[in-house]
């Protein structure tokens, strides 16, 4: 699942006409990018959620073979963040194999078949790619990759899964990619909109949540006007 859906107020000279699934990077469209590298990774089937200018999105995607089937989970009524996002779209998937979530403003040269063998390998209700690198929010884990908790540098806020390894816990920023077992939509809460990291958070503690930490070369948030700049230089 592609999550394709927020508003890319980041970007909002860019956004101002165009959802930012549709922002251009080296002649190709964000979706365009990310469709094409989970195709060439082996995912047989995408799903996109839409919202901001979501028939433009539509448009597009009919207009456009990328030779896998994409289909098109709309919220073009309510906006439902990620976990109401994933929830929304649950009937899309396939109940024995495991989903691949993605934010379309992500550029990454990670190997997402490395990161589906390991969560299988492990078990795990789902897997989270993170990085070491400087963010303000950070996902802690302990030395077995386990989410033990969330932390906000700038704040102090923290929200902790397993108290006993949280304070030893390496701190390591989420890159927006994670893999989930079909079965987590029957812990989800019941209502419509949530954010997925929070439920991660909860589920921590009586689930096994895993962090896949990722030394890939490429990896760039996009959503961000500066990182946009730094990919369309990169991809000139």
């Amino acid at each position: 699942m592609i999550f394709a859906a927020g508003l890319g107020t980041r970007l909002l000279e860019t956004t101002s006409d165009k959802p930012k699934a549709l922002v251009e990077i080296g002649g190709k469209t964000l979706l365009q990018r990310v469709i094409e590298k989970l195709r060439n990774e082996g995912v047989t089937g995408v799903v996109v959620n839409v919202h901001h200018f979501s028939a433009l999105v539509v448009d597009y995607l009919s207009a456009n073979d990328f030779g896998i089937p994409v289909y098109i989970s709309n919220e073009t009524d309510r906006l439902l963040d990620t976990g109401g996002g994933l929830k929304k779209a649950a009937s899309f998937f396939n109940d024995n194999s495991p989903i691949l979530l993605y934010n379309v403003d992500i550029l990454s040269s990670l190997n997402v078949e490395k990161v589906k063998a390991e969560h299988l390998k492990s078990g795990a209700l789902a897997t989270l790619v993170v990085r070491n690198r400087s963010t303000q929010r950070y996902l802690k884990f302990n030395n077995e990759q386990r989410l033990t908790g969330w932390l906000n540098k700038k704040t102090g806020e923290t929200k902790i899964a397993v108290p006993g390894s949280f304070e030893n816990s390496v701190e390591m920023a989420f890159s927006g990619i994670h893999i989930v077992q079909p079965e987590i939509v029957d812990l989800m809460p019941d209502k419509e909109r949530f954010s997925i990291i929070n439920l991660y958070l909860d589920l921590a503690k009586n689930h096994l949540i895993k962090g896949y930490f990722d030394k890939s070369d490429l990896w760039m948030d996009v959503g961000k006007p500066e990182q946009l700049q730094k990919a369309r230089n990169l991809f000139m």
